[in-house]
């Protein structure tokens, strides 16, 4: 049995076709490379045949060839070794089931980078504080992700580095510091498992595999796949595929697009992106975002050749697409496309506009009527009708309107806790700086959501929208402290009641009534 297939394989079906097989990512991403000829890097899948042999087996006999095989054919194409110490290949592994599961599953980034080949990195590069970012970025993940330790035991140390050194952010974090924070997080790593960081490169790779296959029996994932009523016994793919960098300097950067608005259906693309950043910062929603304005003004060309590819995605793929992509020195690569999750209002929309032409001449796309019905699903005419507010009062603070709708609840700040509350049969709104896939059980059961941090696609955003949960993002004015927060004048304390206006972004206090 063939487990592993490379990116631009010619399969005799069109690789949109086989997500059964190579789940929804890497059927997608062997989609745009050798279909649509999209600026894809080079790599591979491994097959959701290989999960399922994993799950009821253990490791498959034969996988281990077949992926060094395939290391071997990626070198080969990049012109650069994994783990070279003079001018190392590095490679991302990210999960990639059948179905669109946000956030569920774990991915990895950098990996192959050690000791030797960070500063063969930094060499080639002439950057050394690219080199030692991506290092300490690539410690903490796998630390987090392959070894299991908690993400508290690298955020410390990086609070504490960022504060030394004087940073606003971790982009402004000098190189001296960072290189001094991978040796922080070694030592973590050696204290929390007993063992060195690995070193080897071939050795991190079958770590971080494993991991994503161990990652589809997560509990968030089982969470998620239960409220999405998918089937447990599917798998996930694995993708690996060499790096691009949006963290390597201010000419690059990251982002994540929709090809239109995914709250409101409107045929406008936006989206969210970062100057000098890697891609799970922007959908981690640790720093505020900028949009896509704001990406044409910075990178005109570059924001032409993404408008290009969102119209030509939407036509070949005939729908709404969700996007990630990356800017490494002012050159555009494409990362990931999937049909997008969407509100209710925006299906209706969006399943009305498209029985139109979009385009014009030979290529302008519709779709027929009975397609547009059978995209607007009974779960979004119910958030159509979701409850409006009767009145509004003045509100204490704003933020981005992420997923419309009407919200009152009382104010919980954990996950555990909104969960704990709503057992008793309380009305919740989950408030948080920012979510993280491991607050799903949280996110399940609240009214509506709250985060001071996180742009339009920020893993709240794009879980709220799906769910049709009412949610504010990006509400700076929130500052959060413990078991309360302020917005201005107001206080607010765990198990107050708010009202949030997922449509507007405003935030109020009290019940206000619904309509």
């Amino acid at each position: 049995m063939t487990y592993v297939y490379a990116f631009d394989h010619s399969h005799r079906r069109a690789p949109m076709e086989l997500k059964d097989l190579l789940g929804g990512k890497g059927a997608n991403l062997a989609e745009m490379m050798s279909v649509l000829k999209l600026p894809v890097p080079h790599g591979f899948t491994i097959s959701t045949d290989a999960c399922r042999a994993y799950m009821h087996g253990g490791w498959p006999k034969g996988l281990d060839d077949e992926v060094r095989r395939h290391v071997a054919a990626l070198e080969k194409k990049m012109g650069r070794r994994l783990g070279d110490p003079k001018d190392p290949l590095l490679v991302s592994v990210r999960s990639g089931a059948k179905f669109s599961m946000p956030g569920m599953m774990d991915t990895v980034l950098n990996l192959g980078l050690n000791d030797r080949s960070v500063k063969g990195l930094a060499d080639s590069t002439k950057n050394e504080r690219f080199a030692y970012d991506s290092y300490r970025r690539f410690i903490s993940m796998y630390g987090r992700i392959v070894l299991g330790i908690e993400g508290d035991k690298f955020e410390h140390p990086l609070e504490a580095a960022k504060t030394k050194s004087g940073a606003r952010t971790d982009a402004d974090i000098p190189a001296p510091a960072l290189k001094e924070l991978c040796e922080t997080y070694k030592e973590v790593v050696a204290k929390e498992t007993g063992k060195p960081f690995p070193q080897d490169p071939a050795k991190q790779l079958r770590g971080a595999i494993e991991a994503v296959f161990r990652s589809w029996n997560g509990p968030r994932a089982i969470a998620y796949r239960v409220r999405e009523k998918i089937s447990h016994e599917l798998g996930t793919a694995v993708n690996v595929q060499a790096m691009v960098f949006g963290n390597r300097d201010d000419n690059s950067g990251t982002g994540v697009g929709f090809t239109r608005n995914a709250a409101t259906g409107e045929n406008k693309p936006y989206g969210d992106f970062l100057v000098n950043a890697q891609g799970e910062d922007v959908v981690a929603g640790i720093r505020n975002t900028e949009d896509l304005n704001a990406l044409k003004r910075k990178f005109p060309a570059i924001h032409a050749e993404l408008m290009t590819i969102f119209a030509r995605l939407e036509r070949h793929y005939k729908d709404m697409c969700d996007t990630e992509f990356t800017i490494d020195q002012g050159k555009l690569w494409m990362l990931q496309t999937r049909v997008g999750k969407r509100t209710g209002a925006a299906a209706l929309r969006m399943a009305v506009d498209m029985t139109k032409p979009t385009g014009t001449g030979r290529q302008a796309w519709k779709i027929s009527k009975n397609e547009a019905i059978m995209r607007v699903a009974a779960d979004h005419l119910d958030q159509v009708l979701h409850p409006q507010f009767a009145s509004k009062s003045k509100a204490i603070a704003k933020g981005l309107a992420a997923s419309p709708g009407a919200a009152v609840g009382r104010v919980y700040f954990t996950a555990d806790e909104a969960e704990a509350a709503a057992k008793k049969g309380e009305d919740v709104i989950l408030v948080r700086s920012e979510t993280s896939p491991e607050d799903v059980h949280g996110m399940m059961v609240a009214k509506g959501i709250l985060t001071s941090r996180g742009g339009l696609v920020s893993h709240a955003a794009v879980v709220a929208r799906g769910w049709g949960t009412p949610a504010v993002v990006g509400a700076d004015a929130v500052k959060i402290s413990g078991k309360s927060f302020t917005a201005g004048d107001a206080t607010v304390k765990q198990g107050d009641w708010i009202s949030l206006d997922g449509t507007t972004g405003e935030i109020m206090l009290g019940q206000l009534k619904l309509a």
